[in-house]
């Protein structure tokens, strides 16, 4: 299995890509890496973790330009063709990967990966699948930013498409889908919701209605469907969250001896909802509904973070998601035209 890595995408790269990149190669026997990026550069990471050479199952694809966080995500794929984003995708398009990794410009992956490889069949927009912990599971939030601006049809894709990632990958037998809004009623929230609401209750999955905020991290829910703009402005609030809960509770801990001493006996406490609210763990969100394999790393990705970006790559090609997601759009669209030739609504 050939993966495409942007060795030059995020705020740590490409120390972070590489070194990512090297365990990667360690853990899965079964891959093989496409560093693509400036090879100059790349070698000399290389060079500092002990490889005075490519390691083996690897190589790099040299790439001589790389888009800036500045960047207009339109214009850095169209001014900066050699850049290591535009390559790794022209890459994966022309066949020479399975699947692509970047912790980079997020606009500039989905607006390379949508001019490059085109959507799925019966796919409008692609939408960026972010993982979270809850009180015993995951779920899955889609759109968490690739579409700021979306349509009811948009949100309707995402909650099946959705569905099928978390049924195959996620191993959840029947995923719940919910939408989440400012209230539990069917008429409750604005135009989008209201309309999409419609949709998705007809649509082939297990719908569950409209979800709150405080509805998420239950046990209720396994996939969450909303716009880009709320999905990306939830995750980011949550991350921040977890991160500033950790540094009180170290702050109260140190206050006094016998905090200190608790907080000693509950430390494989401590470290295990760590684990559970740590970006490194999940590693990557997959863009789904673009005809191609695509994980997007958090931007600060540490080596951790990029060699689990890897294995959710190996993962979503070895579960094949992209054909059943056409299956599971197919079988839906099916569904709308025999309601219309026999005079019902779909909706």
């Amino acid at each position: 299995m050939k993966i495409a890595l942007d060795a030059m995408g995020g705020d740590l790269a490409p120390a972070s890509t590489v070194a990512g990149a090297v365990e990667a190669l360690k853990k899965y026997t079964d891959i093989e890496l496409v560093l693509v990026g400036d090879q100059a550069r790349i070698e000399k990471e290389l060079a500092v973790l002990g490889h005075a050479s490519v390691p083996e199952r690897a190589s790099i694809y040299h790439a001589s330009q790389v888009v800036d966080m500045a960047d207009s995500a339109t214009d850095s794929v169209r001014r900066k063709k050699d850049s290591s984003i535009s390559r790794a995708t022209e890459l994966l398009a022309k066949g020479g990967a399975e699947a692509l990794v970047s912790a980079g410009h997020t606009g500039a992956l989905v607006t390379a990966a949508t001019i490059r490889l085109r959507m799925l069949p019966g796919v409008q927009r692609p939408g960026i699948a972010a993982m979270m912990p809850a009180t015993d599971h995951h779920f899955l939030v889609l759109d968490a930013g690739a579409n700021v601006d979306c349509d009811p049809e948009h949100l309707l894709h995402y909650g099946i498409m959705g569905s099928v990632y978390s049924r195959e990958v996620l191993k959840v037998k029947n995923p719940r889908v919910g939408l989440l809004n400012i209230g539990s009623e069917p008429n409750k929230g604005n135009e989008l919701t209201k309309a999409s609401y419609k949709l998705l209750a007809a649509a082939p999955i297990d719908f569950i209605g409209n979800v709150e905020g405080h509805d998420l991290f239950s046990e209720g829910v396994d996939v969450v469907v909303c716009d880009g703009f709320v999905g990306n402005v939830m995750l980011k609030s949550c991350e921040r969250l977890a991160k500033s809960i950790s540094g009180w509770l170290r702050s109260e801990i140190q206050k006094n001896p016998m905090r200190f001493a608790g907080g000693v006996l509950a430390q494989s406490a401590f470290k295990s909802v760590r684990r559970r609210t740590s970006a490194e763990e999940y590693g990557g969100q997959p863009l789904l509904g673009v005809n191609g394999i695509c994980i997007k790393a958090h931007g600060n990705s540490s080596p951790k973070a990029i060699k689990n970006a890897i294995r959710v790559a190996r993962e979503a090609v070895a579960h094949k998601v992209n054909p059943l997601i056409v299956e599971a759009i197919s079988q839906h669209d099916k569904i709308v035209r025999d309601a219309t030739i026999n005079g019902k609504s779909a909706t």
